[in-house]
């Protein structure tokens, strides 16, 4: 069904509802609650003023005005089956191409179709379950430095940023991950934190004036450039000398230097640069925020990373886990998504309405900034009985059966879905699993406080005990 296009109400016809949603201050209205606290402003609306919501932020002359939707109907609507007169060209995407460049994440129309034909057949299920290995050799160092951790006490935060971090340049960039990881590891916090400062002020100052501010961030943005730049002029050299493989071993960077077809050609190198940014952003803070949360989770939760580990063993015994394990951990599975529900990666996506559409009962206006927040339908009590208590039982198979497609959509959805989904999935289970069997962890921090950037923040550790199984990795 085609958008509804924007026109005068007819005579006689009945007034349009408005939209609710909370007045905020006088002058400034709802903004600095979304500044001191986005996603608990949003939760809030939701409670007290419904499924869709209108809400300002900004003093006259510079306001904001965007409206939230919460429920799932609506949120497939503009995901899925309105995608079209839903797009990125919100403030905080063109923020992010501005930075990270104009790959799959903020690409659009045929350039958006383009690159994804390109791209597609390196996350095949077959060419990602090729990287297992990565994800346990990684795992399995992690396990082995944890040994020697200050009092068997770490924060799964940083750890599990490193960890996905050091995954995703190993599989991203090969041999040349270690110079990678670093560089990434030191930038890209720098270039984050500027992307959303801009998206969600009112007045930007030029990216070209030499404020402190933005010669940070372009020195962060030149040497991630330089280091992806020059390894891509790398792989590119070698084709040429030794001629194009494509087996599954090798790193994603080969891969998508080679990718091409009849139709679309090929990638030049600022484009494969920029898809390389957009999964280093992509691949390794979500993976971590994911790990973080569930170990964290387990941790609160005894009698449920009991029945993870007895799974784990169960099904591993002393082996690696592989590929084909996947299918075999449903519970760790389980208790992964039900660690997503809680702790989104993207607790937040922006789209702004090509033409006014009828969503929930309401008009959304042509030309309005729209918001889905999977940290608050992931919340919604009428989805989710006792929405804050971790109960990986959600996620039993009839159970999910059960449920709205989007009462749960950490990846997104409809066309624009993450391409990355199974990497993801694979990758974290894996990981839990290595970690799990090797230890059992006990929670020093009862409550991870958070924030909503690009992707999920935690603003306070997440720290554990540790406590080495008898056997375990000798």
């Amino acid at each position: 069904m085609p958008p509804t296009e924007s026109h005068p109400p007819r005579p006689g016809a009945a007034p349009e509802r408005a939209i609710p949603g909370p007045a905020g201050l006088p002058v400034l209205g709802s903004m600095l609650d979304l500044r001191r606290d986005s996603l608990g402003t949003f939760t809030a609306a939701q409670r007290e003023h419904g499924d869709v919501v209108r809400l300002e932020a900004g003093p006259p002359g510079l306001r904001s005005v965007f409206h939230a939707v919460f429920a799932p109907d609506g949120v497939q609507q503009i995901l899925a089956s309105r995608a079209a007169n839903f797009r990125k060209d919100h403030p905080l995407y063109e923020e992010v191409r501005q930075s990270f460049g104009n790959g799959l994440l903020t690409s659009q129309d045929a350039g958006y179709l383009r690159q994804r034909r390109l791209v597609q057949p390196l996350f095949t299920k077959r060419r990602v379950d090729g990287y297992a290995s990565v994800v346990t050799t990684e795992a399995a160092g992690l396990a082995d430095r944890w040994r020697t951790a200050d009092g068997h006490t770490v924060d799964l935060v940083p750890e599990m940023n490193r960890l996905a971090l050091r995954t995703v340049s190993r599989i991203l960039f090969g041999l040349d991950a270690e110079a990678a990881v670093d560089a990434i590891h030191r930038c890209a916090p720098v270039i984050n934190t500027y992307v959303v400062r801009r998206a969600y002020v009112p007045l930007k100052i030029p990216r070209e004036w030499p404020t402190p501010g933005n010669l940070r961030a372009r020195a962060a943005t030149d040497e991630l450039n330089a280091l992806c730049d020059r390894i891509v002029a790398d792989r590119r050299a070698a084709r040429g000398t030794t001629g194009d493989t494509t087996g599954p071993g090798e790193d994603l960077l080969t891969l998508l230097a080679a990718a091409g077809n009849d139709e679309d050609g090929s990638l030049d190198a600022t484009e494969v640069r920029e898809q390389v940014l957009i999964f280093l952003l992509a691949g390794h803070e979500t993976t971590a925020t994911s790990l973080a949360f569930t170990l964290h989770l387990l941790a609160r939760h005894p009698e449920e990373q009991t029945r993870a580990r007895d799974e784990i063993d169960r099904v591993l015994g002393d082996r690696t886990p592989t590929a084909a394990d996947l299918d075999r951990l449903p519970y760790l599975t389980q208790a992964l998504k039900e660690s997503m529900r809680l702790y989104p990666a993207a607790p937040v996506i922006s789209r702004r309405a090509v033409a006014a559409t009828e969503i929930g009962g309401f008009r959304i206006p042509a030309g309005a900034d729209v918001v889905v927040a999977p940290w608050v339908t992931h919340r919604h009590p009428d989805l989710w009985p006792d929405p804050e208590r971790f109960d990986p039982q959600r996620f039993a198979p009839e159970r999910e059966a059960e449920r709205h497609r989007y009462a749960w959509f950490p990846f997104g959805g409809g066309p624009r879905s993450c391409i990355g989904q199974h990497f993801s999935m694979l990758e974290s289970v894996l990981a839990l699993a290595v970690l799990l069997r090797t230890y059992e962890l006990d929670a020093v921090d009862e409550e991870v406080p958070v924030s909503a950037g690009i992707t999920l923040q935690a603003t306070g550790p997440a720290r554990v005990r540790l406590r080495p199984r008898a056997g375990a990795g000798e």
